[in-house]
């Protein structure tokens, strides 16, 4: 009984400061906004208020145009992140099982993990035929980073008497990897992407800003031409709060899933 009425105590004092939060940083936001558009000068930024986002975003809701921006960014974001995935966990297993291929790849993997992944847009409009393929790759390059050595940490902390264990026991390659290594490092590679999507979701944006006429990119720079500031404010709210769901979705992911019961 007192640990039922603790646990509904906690999840009260969570959701309390949940909305708290948000409740403070509105008022912050329509202070700001009404204190620039109180001067003659600037009293067209008062579209960039609170109360004109939350009714663009009814608005736009109303009108389709955030379900197919979701859509659209949700394909590309997805697609790329599978590929991330796909290439970031099996080169970092093989980092982290070997001595020789981790020192021979950390300097190259390091210059080009520091390089801006907007860097590549040129090159991957000119490479691939698409807008959409090119900028699927822009977020598999600015994802499978972090997924990558997220994936190389959690191996390195494996205990190898565990895979010495195994080969005595007659274990097969593939029997070590389904029953050691995915266990052992499924908390660092969860946290890798939950990462990588940190990354990609702020990439994704602004690459949909050309080329594309669909997006959650697209769909503020297409308010912005068009001088509509309640719609674009919208955007940005929309964005930030899916942004928050998947953020939030890996990190219930990680508490359920992995033996590790940190987040």
């Amino acid at each position: 009984m007192h640990a039922s009425l603790g646990l509904l105590k906690t999840t009260g004092n969570g959701l309390f400061n949940f909305f708290a939060g948000l409740a403070i940083l509105f008022l912050i936001w329509w202070l700001g906004i009404a204190y620039i558009a109180s001067k003659p000068e600037t009293a067209l930024f008062s579209d960039f208020g609170p109360i004109p986002a939350i009714e663009g975003v009814a608005e736009l809701w109303h009108e389709g145009v955030i379900q197919e921006a979701i859509w659209a960014s949700g394909y590309r974001l997805g697609m790329g992140m599978l590929i991330a995935i796909a290439v970031g966990v099996p080169i970092g297993i093989l980092m982290g099982r070997s001595r020789t291929f981790r020192e021979l790849s950390n300097s190259p993997f390091q210059v080009l993990r520091m390089i801006s992944p907007l860097s590549w847009e040129p090159i991957a409009v000119i490479v691939f035929a698409g807008w959409d393929q090119a900028i699927i790759f822009l977020i598999a390059i600015a994802a499978v980073w972090p997924v990558m050595f997220s994936t190389a940490a959690g191996l390195a902390k494996v205990d190898p008497n565990w895979f010495k264990v195994a080969r005595n026991l007659g274990a097969r390659p593939w029997h070590v990897v389904m029953t050691i290594i995915v266990p052992a490092i499924a908390f660092d590679v969860m946290t890798g992407i939950r990462l990588a999507i940190g990354v990609a979701w702020i990439v994704l944006v602004p690459a949909e800003f050309f080329g594309v006429t669909s997006g959650l990119g697209y769909a503020i720079e297409d308010a912005r031409e068009s001088l509509q500031y309640d719609h674009l404010m919208a955007m940005i709210l929309v964005i930030g709060a899916i942004g928050y769901v998947l953020d939030s979705a890996c990190v219930q992911i990680i508490r359920r899933y992995c033996w590790s019961r940190q987040s």
